[in-house]
């Protein structure tokens, strides 16, 4: 019986549904890998496959020199990001090393990606595409740097170069969104992974899980390297996914992911972030109208007194910053400015939440990220107020 590490230095998280044969392909390649110091274990997520895939898990898991978990679930659509956090969960290791299930890697791939990401570091690659005809007979035990690159069609090699270009120009330049993750190959600190808590499991179908949980990191400080000047994994050929779309501004998540006010620990990842989880920025004079009387009430009965910073000469200062500053109109509050560090020095989502008819001034709504139209409120201990402050409850939890 093998032994295993207790606390690995790195957990490598396939995800994968309906395809054993790649999948197999995966795990051979990384039987191979080389020079990995600390060691590693490996988590199978699967997103409710229906064929033999849970049972190549098993027989890898009973030779296998490391740790190999298995996880799934019933299949409910194309769920990539919740697929990753499933692995997650199973993962013990310090680093998370997030793969496809159809890309084979070459021997030092875990290791670069192992020699580079640290807390506050997370890497990423690329995948390099074979085509039909290679991806018949490619054998993943004889990968190396050089032969990944010798199997790569050159249009392909050359692409991969571009990316690299562009990852090192981005950097040089300081873009504030770019350079950005590619899901098939992203190394993260588990200490950072779960500051932004995980990949969003709002996005459902193909496309951008990637590209937020990446501006989430980069909002927390997180910054980015490359590993595409020394490896890249192989993408064996199959049919595209249904869901997936030859456009990235055609995807069915992108409407989510363009939105306003993005929070950096997301509300759904890894854990389920309710309204009383989230930390709050209230202005001062709130009570001063309904609508804000009702947002008192609520969070007091929600016992969020320590989740919450009120805007007043004698406010108490606690350790997290807020995330969401919530201004009320008609009503004396102002959003607090945005910093250049947002996420860690500044709320992430500013709110603005209207009372009845009143019109807002057009600099406070053209600031906010999110414009709500507030319910009828009524404070008094009845039915009928404890039905307007459930409504303004529902109203808040949309925020996020």
């Amino acid at each position: 019986m093998p032994t295993h590490a207790a606390v690995p230095e790195i957990s490598l998280i396939v995800n994968t549904y309906m395809k054993p044969r790649h999948l197999g392909l995966v795990l051979d390649s990384i039987e191979q890998q080389e020079g990995v110091v600390g060691g590693f274990e490996v988590v199978v997520s699967d997103d409710g496959s229906t064929d033999e895939t849970a049972e190549l898990v098993a027989r890898r898991a009973a030779n296998a020199s490391f740790r190999i978990a298995f996880t799934s679930r019933p299949h409910d659509g194309f769920r990539l990001a919740r697929v990753r956090n499933d692995g997650a969960r199973l993962a013990h290791g310090k680093r998370l090393l997030f793969l496809d299930g159809d890309c084979m890697l070459p021997r030092n791939h875990v290791a670069v990606h192992l020699a580079r990401c640290r807390e506050g570091v997370a890497t990423g690659g690329d995948c390099g595409r074979l085509d039909e005809l290679q991806s018949r007979s490619v054998d993943p035990t004889t990968l190396d740097a050089n032969a990944v690159h010798q199997l790569l069609p050159a249009k392909e090699r050359a692409a991969l170069k571009r990316r690299l270009r562009k990852w090192r120009w981005y950097s040089l330049i300081g873009h504030p969104t770019k350079p950005r993750l590619v899901g098939n190959n992203i190394c993260i600190h588990r200490r950072d992974f779960d500051v932004v808590n995980g990949f969003d499991e709002r996005f459902v179908g193909w496309g951008q899980e990637d590209d937020d949980i990446t501006l989430r990191l980069r909002a927390v400080g997180v910054r980015l390297e490359t590993v595409l000047d020394r490896t890249c994994s192989l993408h064996v050929w199959h049919p595209t996914d249904p869901t997936a779309t030859a456009r990235w501004r055609d995807g069915t998540n992108v409407r989510y992911f363009l939105r306003r006010g993005r929070l950096a620990c997301c509300r759904q990842g890894m854990t389920r972030r309710s309204l009383h989880d989230l930390r709050w920025r209230l202005p001062a004079g709130l009570e001063t109208t309904a609508t804000g009387r009702g947002v008192a009430l609520l969070f007091d009965k929600r016992h969020m007194r320590d989740a919450v910073h009120r805007d007043t000469p004698h406010r108490t200062t606690i350790a997290a910053a807020p995330e969401i500053d919530l201004v009320v109109w008609p009503g004396s509050g102002r959003f607090a400015r945005r910093t250049q560090k947002a996420g860690r020095t500044s709320p992430d989502c500013r709110v603005l939440l209207v009372e009845g008819n009143e019109a807002p001034p057009h600099r406070l709504r053209s600031a906010a990220d999110v414009v709500l139209d507030a319910p009828p409120i009524s404070t008094e201990n009845t039915p009928a107020g404890r039905s307007s402050l459930g409504e303004l409850a529902a109203l808040l939890e949309t925020v996020g």
